[in-house]
């Protein structure tokens, strides 16, 4: 037998595989340390939350604390209370919001030019920062009591008012921000031709500028409730002392009460309202997708 058939006989079959299969590997591949990461800081910290809302202080499995959320009236109205500041704000930066990038798409006077460059400031500020700032300026005794006088001044600090306004303070800027790049995705052909046709404002926004803005509209909201729903620092620094938004209360039952059961019910509730609001948006997306198909 000749070297080369000798050769042949030792050498290892090589695989055949096709481009399909090595398209999915490369894709599996490029998708695994993501997937991995998720595991790690979401996937795995929700799992074992489930499961300690699930256990008592001594390891038995009970449904004790979900019976304390959704029954003890004081949760009752921490849960109402997060639901009503959350709602109210994200309306309010909303509304702001669309109307600070409708008057800076189709207005181009200095002022809007200023408006544009100005309403990213709270951005770049930090957030305890700003509440302290804040704090100062609208306590009972701050700079605006000192102008307007002492007890004129109606009670800001402390109350549901004042975190409203640190939330639109915190959340317009990158609202804002998705709202004016959508509103700059419109053609002007397309404006311009409806206003050649007769349509008044009124039609062009309900015709042509809304249904072409919703989609992003509908990520600004999603992004705003969750931001909201569970923030923290905030509420903790100004609202009042009862009731309290989750985010506190899930806080204080965790680091002060020591009951980790109940901290966990609570975490595993504001995960499945998140999910809840992100459920609506991805329906929407998939909606649109088999659409354009």
């Amino acid at each position: 037998m000749s070297e080369l058939a000798v050769e042949r006989k030792t050498k290892k079959p090589r695989l055949n595989w096709s481009k399909k299969t090595k398209r999915s590997i490369l894709g599996v591949s490029m998708v695994l340390p993501s997937f991995l990461l998720l595991l790690v800081l979401v996937i795995y910290p929700v799992a074992l939350s489930v499961m300690e809302s699930f256990k008592s202080r001594d390891g038995m499995w009970t449904l004790d604390n979900y019976l304390y959320l959704f029954t003890e009236p004081h949760m009752l109205n921490n849960i109402k209370h997060t639901l009503q500041v959350t709602v109210l704000s994200s309306v309010f930066v909303l509304t702001i919001a669309y109307s600070i990038a409708v008057y800076l798409r189709f207005n181009h006077s200095w002022i809007a030019k200023m408006v544009g460059k100005l309403y990213f400031i709270p951005m770049f500020i930090p957030g305890v920062i700003a509440i302290y700032g804040f704090i100062n300026f609208y306590r009972d005794n701050g700079w605006i009591a000192r102008l307007i006088g002492e007890g004129n001044l109606p009670s800001i600090i402390y109350d549901m008012k004042g975190l409203l306004m640190i939330n639109i303070w915190f959340n317009i800027p990158f609202t804002t921000m998705l709202l004016v790049s959508a509103m700059s995705s419109i053609p002007n052909a397309v404006i311009e031709s409806a206003k050649d046709a007769g349509a008044k404002k009124r039609h062009l926004f309900f015709q042509f500028i809304f249904p072409l803005t919703y989609k992003t509209m509908l990520v600004a909201l999603t992004f705003l409730f969750m931001g909201i729903v569970g923030s923290f620092t905030a509420p903790f620094l100004i609202d009042r002392n009862a009731p309290q938004m989750l985010g506190v209360a899930m806080q204080q039952h965790f680091s002060s009460y020591n009951e980790i059961g109940q901290a966990s019910s609570m975490a595993v509730f504001l995960f499945l309202l998140c999910s809840f609001v992100g459920y609506f948006y991805i329906r929407s997306n998939m909606k649109d997708s088999t659409k354009s198909y």
